[in-house]
């Protein structure tokens, strides 16, 4: 079957989006408001971008009225922390996941540890193995939308913290340990299944 996306509605678009394209690592994305207050959110529109040097994006998708507060947050400050989500941490990843007032801190619903950055205002998830300090260089807004589309943000890593307990010799991540969590479709998630190898001709 062929689907023309011009002829579909937006959720029939997601739902075949988010059911492809698996699995999608998430960016657990913290930022802090100009007036001091901490957000912290799921994004699984969320992928490196490159190493040299290295970048990070995530598109954050915009009400047809109003933007969620981590979009915000990083046009305001030009900051964010990416901390990844592994599977002793999902269901509270899930629990940021709510829509709560901008006021109150998603840190605090899904009793997390904020902990300072070195580089960065916005804060760090304590209890997350691998978190990476970011600055916006780069965003841009899907044009011809039809429900407010989606903005995409890369930013420049300025800072990793890894766990020592994840990190192998050489700056390998040990799996074993890291044990990541990627998204699927609906209520869906997965973890690390059999591993394999291919070497480059």
């Amino acid at each position: 079957m062929q689907f023309d996306p011009n002829n579909l509605e937006q959720k029939s678009i997601y739902k075949l989006l988010t059911g492809i394209i698996i699995p999608r690592p998430i960016g657990w994305i913290s930022t802090i408001s100009e007036e001091g207050i901490t957000n912290l959110a799921p994004f699984s529109y969320f992928n490196a971008v490159g190493d040299d040097p290295p970048h990070v994006m995530f598109a954050a998708g915009n009400g047809q009225n109003s933007n969620k507060d981590t979009l915000n947050n990083v046009l305001a400050t030009k900051q964010f922390v990416v901390n990844m989500v592994t599977e002793d941490l999902v269901e509270q990843m899930n629990t940021t996941a709510q829509g709560i007032p901008s006021h109150e801190s998603e840190f605090d619903l899904a009793n997390l540890t904020p902990i300072p950055s070195l580089k960065i205002k916005p804060p760090r998830v304590k209890e997350s193995p691998i978190t990476m300090e970011c600055e916006l260089v780069h965003h841009y807004t899907l044009e011809d939308n039809k429900f407010g589309g989606s903005t995409i943000l890369i930013g420049r890593i300025v800072m990793f913290h890894i766990d020592e307990n994840v990190l192998l010799d050489d700056f390998k991540i040990d799996l074993n340990t890291y044990k990541p969590v990627a998204r699927l479709a609906g209520a869906n998630y997965s973890k690390l299944g059999e591993l394999f190898s291919v070497k480059r001709n």
